[in-house]
């Protein structure tokens, strides 16, 4: 232990199993007092079966608790929270509809004679987010800020609410780098004031930036505890494995033939009747990859939306394997996966899956009536499983169990069904938003090589995600957006600043300097 530094929170010998599968076994984990203390592991490794059984969210099956040397064994998050445990998701768990205020304050605003006193919580809110360099109008709805801010919103109120230790799982997943900076200021700010923080991230560069200690779990256990300075990233990707990991891409060179997609004058608009996608044409061709970079929310998701059929356009046309698709006319994303599309979605929870159903059956969704699934409408669940079981193993999906419900796997274990079920259909068109958001650095490895693998059988693939690291890697040809436009197309060897320019709608001036 750290000179000076106590003992905060204190569990040992956690187990928690599910349906025969363990998932914690005889875990110890201690925290210091005013430390920001990095949990790391593989995805399925227990991470979160940890965090929820710290904050009651689960009912651990045998172990203890203590919070400052007193016993606890809270019953769910609220009551966590009040004995000073809060937790933040990635997928920010707030109501977006309401304010700021309303946010932070609900459940406690200040009344009087039985009603709320707006001006009142409106003045506490712009306090409170004043500690963390937010300078916003508390009165507006929350979602009319962008998903940093929520985030901060969402630091704010557990910090607020709880006091002792926050928990943030995959905080900067969905973060620019600029946005991900501010957010480590805030976590230092926190450190000093003597908060203890549990920073959860499959980032290692991260947690070589802001972390004091890092335990490692593997397989239900932690496996070590390290000073941060004293380790490296080399030496944390190991130890999360179980072996030497591969952390760069390696590739050979691209050998593209025919366009197998082809985008012209492709406008769309959002829910709102906003712009996002401003008459966008570009070319995939068979053994290449595209990649398409830029801050996230400049008009990726909705073109990935519009190409998948998932949402109609203004105008424009889609040509996949030499026939024309009118995408202003209807939506159709079955007709397109029949003509050879496959698409992973950036939105697993609410686009790629249904939790509450099983794995077996999120392995076939879309594909339900392929006939080896089935006849005559009769669903063949031998078959469904025994396919979903093939995949399983095929991409070591943990727990290993076709019949868990598709909630209870980790993050990336979902992302990892999404993979498995659009892949090994072996479509002409891969199209994949964020394909390793969440995702451990050994199942990085492993997407990365799938997806070279499919470059090099022939497939063509479009590429959207927010980290320039994994486009440059993985890219054949980077398309840059921004505001809606591809505002330049460049190699992947050019220099990141450049790249970043052009991400913030400066091509201008760079056109201008060549």
């Amino acid at each position: 232990m750290p000179e000076g530094q106590s003992t905060v929170l204190h569990a040992q010998g956690i187990c928690k199993s599910f349906l025969g599968s363990v998932a914690l076994d005889t875990v110890d984990f201690a925290l210091r007092r005013g430390e920001v203390h990095a949990l790391l592991g593989e995805n399925g490794a227990g991470k979160s079966t940890l965090i929820k059984c710290l904050t009651g969210a689960y009912r651990r099956d045998d172990g203890a608790i203590t919070l400052d040397g007193m016993p606890i064994d809270p019953r769910d998050t609220f009551e966590a929270q009040k004995i000073g445990i809060g937790t933040v998701y990635q997928e920010v768990n707030l109501l977006p509809n309401l304010s700021v205020a309303e946010n932070l304050y609900i459940g406690r605003q200040p009344m009087r004679f039985g009603m709320t006193r707006n001006r009142e919580m409106q003045r506490l809110a712009t306090a409170l987010l004043s500690q963390y360099g937010l300078d916003i109008d508390p009165a507006m709805p929350l979602a009319s800020y962008s998903v940093a801010v929520q985030q901060i919103v969402a630091i704010a109120r557990a910090v607020d609410l709880s006091g002792k230790v926050l928990i943030l799982d995959e905080p900067t997943g969905v973060l620019t780098p600029a946005e991900a900076d501010h957010l480590f200021r805030i976590l230092k700010q926190l450190k000093d004031q003597g908060k203890t923080v549990i920073f959860i991230t499959h980032k290692l560069r991260e947690i070589m930036a802001i972390t004091d200690e890092v335990s490692v779990m593997r397989r239900g256990e932690i496996v070590a505890t390290r000073q941060t300075a004293a380790t490296s990233v080399e030496e944390l990707a190991e130890l999360m494995v179980g072996r030497r990991v591969l952390l760069r891409v390696e590739k050979g060179e691209a050998r593209p033939t025919d366009v197998k997609l082809s985008v012209r004058n492709l406008t769309v608009r959002d829910n709102r009747g906003v712009t996002m996608v401003d008459n966008v044409s570009f070319d995939v061709r068979a053994g290449e990859i595209v990649g398409i970079a830029g801050v996230a929310g400049n008009g990726q998701s909705e073109l990935l939306e519009a190409i998948s059929g998932m949402r109609r356009a203004v105008s424009g046309t889609i040509d996949l394997n030499g026939h024309t698709t009118d995408v202003t006319a209807h939506r159709d994303p079955g007709g397109l996966r029949k003509r050879g599309l496959a698409h992973v979605p950036e939105d697993r929870h609410h686009m790629g899956l249904v939790l509450k159903f099983e794995e077996s059956e999120n392995a076939i969704l879309g594909y339900h009536d392929d006939p080896k699934y089935g006849r005559m409408g009769l669903l063949d669940v031998d078959a469904i499983r025994a396919d979903a079981q093939k995949k399983i193993e095929q991409y070591d999906i943990r727990p290993p169990n076709a019949r868990l419900k598709t909630a209870n796997f980790s993050g990336g274990n979902q992302q990892k069904i999404v993979l498995a079920r659009e892949m090994e259909r072996n479509p002409d068109v891969l199209i994949i938003g964020q394909p390793t958001r969440g995702v451990d650095v050994g199942a990085i490895e492993f997407i990365h090589r799938r997806i070279i693998e499919m470059r090099d059988a022939g497939k063509a693939i479009l590429l959207v995600s927010v980290e320039l690291d994994e486009i440059r890697s993985l890219s054949d040809r980077i398309l840059v957006m921004f505001s809606g436009r591809v505002v330049g197309e460049r190699s992947p060897d050019t220099p990141e600043g450049e790249i970043g320019l052009l991400m913030a709608g400066v091509e201008k001036n760079l056109e201008a300097a060549q």
